[in-house]
């Protein structure tokens, strides 16, 4: 009896060991850690994947950067050249802030010399009434936030419809797919948008 009583408990060691076993591989692995997202303290903490739904990247190929740049504009001023999809903030002594952003698809390309007329945190959108004949199906207005197409900030230039702003498609940073408007990511027109001051010129060059 006591020799079949320890092999009954032999057998059920082992099969609990079985049981242990099974479920360790049936358990589902743990979910990886989010990536880290360097606009979540800047944003309020909402963090945005790395990746969108679709696999397209929610970040800018395209680096902010101090550049060699030499000009005859004076240190403030904003330069925006299409053709290099690039904006550039003067900061003087031959260098300047170089920013990627997206532009005027074709048809809409456009130059001159305009000012910052005012600034918006978080601006709403309202299509104008031009936008809205080519696409009808577009909302009518839209308040400040995530979802709003203008981003995080938005600066108006005078005489225009047009607006550097952020973007809830960062991928299109680097393109010519806007209605004139010059695009930049959240994190780039957040940084803008601290240097720049209401009647700051920008000159936009094709």
């Amino acid at each position: 009896m006591r020799r079949l009583a320890f092999a009954l408990i032999g057998v059920i060691g082992a099969c609990c060991a079985i049981s242990a076993d099974a479920l360790a591989r049936g358990r589902a692995a743990p979910a990886p850690a989010p990536a880290y997202d360097p606009l979540s303290a800047l944003f309020g903490g909402l963090a945005a994947p790395a990746f969108g739904s679709d696999g397209r990247p929610q970040i800018s190929a395209i680096p902010r950067e101090t550049v060699s740049y030499g000009s005859q504009y004076s240190p403030g001023t904003v330069v925006i050249s299409t053709s290099q999809r690039r904006l550039y903030y003067v900061l003087g002594g031959g260098q300047a802030i170089s920013y990627g952003v997206g532009v005027g698809r074709p048809g809409f390309e456009w130059a001159g010399v305009r000012y910052i007329a005012h600034k918006r945190e978080w601006p709403d959108w309202t299509p104008p009434a031009q936008m809205l004949r080519r696409r009808p199906d577009l909302p009518r207005h839209m308040n400040g936030g995530l979802d709003n197409p203008l981003g995080a900030r938005a600066m108006y230039l005078s005489g225009t419809l047009y607006r550097i702003h952020g973007s809830n498609e960062p991928w299109s940073i680097g393109q010519a797919v806007s209605s004139g408007c010059i695009r930049m990511t959240n994190e780039d027109v957040v940084d803008l948008y601290n240097r720049v001051r209401v009647g700051t010129k920008v000159v936009v060059t094709r």
